[in-house]
């Protein structure tokens, strides 16, 4: 099974932008599913996922503005959630859908978090991989110790090796899938090295706003009404015990799955952590 690569032309303040994504599983099928990456990763994260739900689902892996195949934005400011909000809602009318589900690792997260909070929206079920209703300011200033840094790499080993030193939290993983897991967040260069492909400017909005302390997102989360699993790395810095605590007895009452021997976030690569979101998912 393949996917289809597609476009959809999405404006922001400072014009319009194209916002690629991938499709996997039958176009006609009217149940969709909506995944969507973290902050420095790509639609690409979603392969293994995707072709595990493509037998239920047609599968839309976007590439957030900024990352993968899709256009750099003008303004390195409108790099906030509103901005892929409105993405994603170009995208779903795209689709020609009235209902999908998300499933949303870390930032995808807080994008589904805020897009399920709308009055009429489109969010059916909602999945959160490694993302909550309170972001640690601790899992904040590990992250921006390293996004936005541009380094360059003399081979593709050397990139494998800082994305693995990078992305340690997300647990174990063979060497093919750590290959995986840079090859598509990089891009060869004319003179053979490699470099990250996202925009380093995404980190000024990061970085400019960074919180005093721990970020809350409570009224957003109480205005859910969608069904919710969260699905948390037990080593997470990001997400605590003590916040899926408190998701699971206020607002939409998520349940909560933990994901041993992971940090953030877990990658939905594994057999077991797609039974947990398919079994969510399907109900079964």
């Amino acid at each position: 099974m393949e996917p289809r690569q597609h476009f959809v032309q999405c404006l922001s303040p400072k014009g319009l932008h194209r916002i690629a994504y991938r499709e996997w599983g039958d176009a006609a099928n009217g149940n969709v599913l909506v995944c969507v990456h973290g902050l420095t990763r790509c639609a690409r994260d979603f392969d293994t996922f995707a072709r595990a739900m493509a037998d239920r689902y047609r599968v839309i892996c976007p590439d957030v503005a900024g990352r993968g195949h899709s256009d750099w934005l003008s303004d390195p400011m409108a790099y906030q959630i509103p901005q892929y909000v409105s993405d994603m809602v170009t995208l779903i009318a795209r689709l020609d859908v009235e209902k999908v589900d998300w499933v949303g690792t870390s930032m995808g997260g807080l994008i589904g978090l805020a897009l399920a909070a709308q009055p009429n929206t489109p969010v059916a079920k909602l999945v959160l991989n490694d993302a909550g209703a309170v972001v640690t300011k601790v899992s904040l200033e590990r992250i921006a110790t390293y996004v936005g840094i541009a380094p360059q790499f003399p081979s593709i080993e050397a990139a494998d090796h800082y994305i693995r030193a990078v992305s340690a939290t997300f647990g174990p993983h063979t060497d093919a899938e750590w290959r995986f897991l840079t090859e598509v967040v990089v891009r060869k260069q004319p003179d053979g090295s490699y470099r990250m492909h996202y925009d380093p400017k995404l980190a000024e909005p990061f970085k400019h706003q960074m919180p005093e302390k721990d970020l809350e997102l409570w009224p957003l989360y109480d205005a859910v009404d969608s069904p919710m699993l969260v699905v948390r790395g037990a080593l997470s810095d990001l997400l605590t015990r003590e916040t899926c605590e408190a998701m699971k007895n206020r607002g939409p009452k998520a349940k909560i799955v933990e994901i041993e021997g992971v940090g953030h976030a877990p990658t939905l690569m594994h057999g077991d952590q797609i039974s947990v979101v398919r079994r969510f998912l399907l109900g079964s």
